[in-house]
């Protein structure tokens, strides 16, 4: 049994729907962050759902790009992160201007 190609574009707009909720109704940095994660894994799926359906590597290709991209974004995300969460013990997305120096 396999599932259809609407399936999968289903379960990755449903995601991306969370994903984007989550991004504007929350006001903590860790959980905007993982929203903007959870919003970048539901548009690979989407591009290995379209690749798999035209046999096409272009989107799998891609999705290994949206990946590095995804990476470099902890990386340096994280490391704001981390700096706000030091100098205060709770932080929102308001608090980004502590960081201008």
């Amino acid at each position: 049994m396999t599932l259809g190609a609407d399936w999968y574009l289903s379960l990755a707009a449903a995601l991306f729907t969370i994903g984007a909720v989550g991004l504007l109704i929350r006001r903590n940095v860790l959980v905007m962050f993982m929203c903007i994660e959870l919003m970048l894994n539901a548009v690979n799926l989407t591009f290995v759902t379209y690749a798999r359906k035209l046999n096409d590597i272009g989107g799998q290709s891609l999705v290994f790009f949206v990946l590095v991209v995804a990476a470099a974004e902890v990386v340096v995300g994280l490391g704001i992160i981390v700096s706000i969460f030091r100098r205060r013990t709770e932080a929102t997305a308001d608090d980004l201007n502590l960081l201008k120096g």
